[in-house]
């Protein structure tokens, strides 16, 4: 199974996206001063929330290693220890390192170069970095390189299920590929709509105890 609202989906989805932008605002996602520190963003926030991300990346800053050279010299035991804030800090220094190694041996260092390469190719090659899954892979193209694919959490697929867009059954690509095929491809509206459902996550779509009464999607 999978996606199971049937037809009139772009309206559905451009609907709720509406809906939650008129709510919440603009989000104005995602922090992150340098393409090198929204990609390190995007590691270290798995299993974890962002004001702990936020104080490993500090962390970084203050010790002058927040680019691709002096990461990939640093030893990862040295790693681990400057990332403690963000959980699981030895498995994310690992990560972090494996996905630096990647784009040293394969684009010199430089993500500018990386983001040169294609969407398609380039969404495989970082899904073959160990570690790097779906929602890392997406996070790290949507919001350092600019490129229009959707990127899909937990947030999200709670949401969907919740309004039975999607069951029980309904995967990550599912969720994506319901997105980019129905709605406009666009790097603005795809890096908005997963923000806005994060703030949704937050405030109103959460695990136990939902506001569904008062939820800006009452109703949809």
């Amino acid at each position: 199974m999978g996606v199971i609202a049937k037809g009139g989906l772009e309206e559905l989805l451009m609907e709720c996206y509406k809906r939650l932008y008129s709510h919440f605002g603009p989000q104005k996602w995602w922090p992150g001063d340098t393409l090198m520190e929204i990609c390190v963003g995007a590691i270290l926030t798995q299993n974890t929330n962002w004001n702990n991300v936020s104080k490993a990346i500090e962390n970084l800053k203050k010790a002058a290693i927040l680019d691709c050279s002096a990461l990939y010299h640093l030893p990862t035991e040295e790693l681990a220890a400057l990332i403690r804030p963000a959980g699981y800090f030895n498995v994310k220094a690992r990560r972090l390192k494996n996905f630096i190694n990647f784009v040293w041996e394969n684009y010199g260092g430089s993500l500018d170069k990386m983001f040169q390469t294609d969407c398609g190719p380039l969404r495989q090659a970082l899904l073959s970095v160990k570690g790097i899954g779906p929602e890392t892979a997406d996070s790290i193209m949507l919001y350092g390189g600019n490129k229009p694919t959707f990127v899909v959490d937990a947030y999200t697929m709670r949401c969907l299920r919740r309004h039975d867009i999607v069951d029980e059954y309904c995967q990550y690509e599912d969720a994506r590929r319901l997105f980019m095929e129905n709605i406009p491809q666009d790097v603005t509206l795809y890096n908005e709509y997963h923000a806005l459902f994060v703030a949704l996550g937050k405030h109103y779509c959460r695990s136990r105890k939902p506001g569904c009464a008062s939820c800006p999607l009452q109703g949809l």
